[in-house]
């Protein structure tokens, strides 16, 4: 097992040491001697502090604090570190690792640049050789050059960004170019999000000066995420997230058609308010994208923002989720009891889901709350008050429930107090160009592709589909496009099409047999698709599924499948 680790480590393009709790090394890989220029036979088991030089391993290990993308020297080498604390399940830390890169080659790279333009060609040619995402813009703020990395990290291809404002890839945080440009000094270690995915990045930049005269500045985004991955899977923990912020904002739906302009227009008046809200459309048109809009414009945007599936849970443990449970509560029920998703939503917004999938039993008690904004755990006698803002979602003919008696009238007048109508995606095809290019920005992120556009044949394709699933079978379409395209081609032609058809009513029947064996059987199916797709190669194929090589090598063998394939 220790063989085995040592290995996965030693694939790792970055440097790793990690420390026990007597500040000891325990393990370091090839990278790491290769940078320091030390042999792993020579330093296991000795204590860091003497034996790697400006260590502060030491240190972190005592604290108990993570020192994130550290800029240090390191003899005639600048490397950048992270160096986070290992935690045991009681909070105590039991180890630190140290995970660093050699980024001399970036850092003289950005002060020895005299002329961009000149000497473009040379620099892209050295910025795509690194694993580093890499930006440049000129004394203005515009984008000229990125690299490769830019575009996986981003998901926007250079066609996107180049020429444009050094704005246009930042999700949430202030332009860095901008910034440097304004200062005329360099900004280390800054936390944004980029791109359509909003992924987290540390971002460095530093201005270019060419005969004392500022000409432009290179940024450098360290992809702070598979780190972070990395750290998670040596712990081995696993929670289930109760809190989460809504993602979302109006910014982020496609509104070019009429009814989706109504729609959005609609949820923007409401949003300022506490009324409920009730989404309605077919399935896959964007409803809980809608609810996450509403609640970042609303005044709960600082606080929880819970989404609660109704037909994901059966009917006695969503009640125990929504409302909570005393201890003794019924057989299972945790010591001293637990909170329900309406008392985390306390402040803030609770987003029900398919809620005509909700057990009448359920309906009853959520009526009673939002009557009396009042709850009372499973189990229990003492009522709470809450202040929960509500926006429910659903694709089914609640008229038709009330009226079958399936769903209670007086929820059903107490939920439709603002009704917004989603529309599908066949009733507004003029969102399907800019959805297209929003989409392929995200699944470039995703995949780690350069796709640029389609082709107009691809978009006629698209817009006489009619699109039973809606948007999320144009996302479904795209992203199987791009998998069945060549790494080197950036243009999703008829050939790369899947079949755009609607299910046939066979096609659209309930599998039959155990969960789990249907579960294997799509994966197996997946993994060998990609694997075929990339004529064997794992590494491209984990890039596709967007899991790690480790997690891929897993299921190969768990799965039994051919393993005479190339990394």
């Amino acid at each position: 097992m220790i063989n085995y680790l040592q290995e996965i480590v030693n694939a790792l393009i970055e440097g790793l040491i990690v420390v026990d709790s007597d500040s000891r090394i325990a393990l370091v890989n090839d990278e790491a001697c290769r940078i320091i220029g030390i042999r792993r036979e020579e330093v296991l088991g000795k204590p860091v502090q003497g034996t790697i030089p400006n260590t502060r391993l030491h240190i972190v290990l005592k604290t108990g604090e993570a020192e994130i993308d550290r800029i240090q020297q390191l003899h005639n080498k600048i490397i950048v570190t992270s160096r986070i604390p290992l935690l045991d399940q009681v909070g105590n830390v039991y180890a630190v690792m140290a995970v660093f890169r050699d980024i001399t080659a970036v850092q003289k790279l950005a002060e020895e640049v005299t002329n961009l333009r000149q000497i473009q060609a040379m620099l892209t040619a050295i910025i795509d050789s690194t694993h580093d995402a890499i930006s440049v813009a000129d004394e203005k703020g515009r984008i000229v050059l990125v690299n490769r990395a830019y575009s996986r990290i981003t998901g926007m291809s250079p066609k996107h960004v180049i020429g444009k404002p050094a704005t246009v890839d930042i999700a949430e945080g202030p332009s860095l170019h901008l910034e440097v440009a304004r200062r005329r000094e360099p900004i280390f270690n800054a936390r944004l999000k980029v791109g359509p995915a909003r992924k987290d990045v540390v971002v460095n930049v530093t201005p270019l000066f060419v005969k004392d005269e500022f000409k432009g500045s290179v940024g450098v985004i360290h992809d702070i995420s598979e780190i972070e991955k990395l750290a998670g899977e040596l712990e081995e923990t696993k929670r289930l997230l109760r809190h989460i912020k809504a993602k979302y904002t109006f910014d982020d739906i496609v509104a070019v058609s009429h009814p989706m302009r109504v729609a959005v227009e609609q949820s923007k008046k409401v949003a300022a308010t506490r009324v409920t809200v009730l989404l309605r459309g077919p399935s896959g048109t964007g409803k809980e994208l809608f609810a996450h809009a509403i609640h970042n414009c609303s005044d709960r945007s600082s606080k929880s923002f819970i989404s609660v599936n109704c037909a994901a849970l059966p009917e006695g443990l969503l009640e125990s989720e929504l409302f909570g449970y005393v201890e003794g509560a019924f057989t299972g029920a945790k010591k001293g009891g637990r909170k329900g998703l309406l008392e985390d939503a306390d402040g803030g917004t609770a987003f029900l889901d398919e809620i005509g999938k909700m057990s009448v039993s359920v309906q009853s008690k959520f009526l009673r709350f939002l009557q009396d904004r009042e709850i009372v755990r499973v189990g229990g006698n003492k009522p709470q008050k809450m202040d929960v803002r509500v926006i429910a979602a659903t694709n089914t003919d609640l008229e038709a429930m009330v009226s079958q008696g399936s769903f209670l009238s007086d929820l059903y007048y107490r939920l439709n107090v603002v009704p917004i109508s989603i529309p599908p995606l066949k009733d507004r095809p003029e969102d399907i160009p800019q959805l297209v290019k929003v989409t392929i920005m995200k699944l470039n992120q995703e995949f780690g592709r350069f796709v640029e556009d389609i082709s107009p044949t691809v978009m006629k394709s698209l817009n006489d589909y009619s699109w039973p699933g809606n948007v999320r079978e144009l996302e479904n379409v795209l992203g199987r496009s791009i998998i069945n395209m060549e790494l080197d081609e950036r243009v999703i032609e008829k050939r790369h099409l899947p079949s755009l058809k609607p299910l046939t009513p066979e096609e659209d029947k309930a599998p039959t047999g155990k969960l789990s064996d249907l579960l294997e059987k799509y994966e197996r199916n997946l993994i060998s698709s990609a694997l075929k797709h990339t004529e064997g190669n794992k590494t491209e194929a984990s890039r596709l599924l967007g899991i790690s090589l480790r997690t891929l090598y897993y299921k190969i063998e768990k799965l039994g499948l051919n393993q005479d394939t190339r990394v």
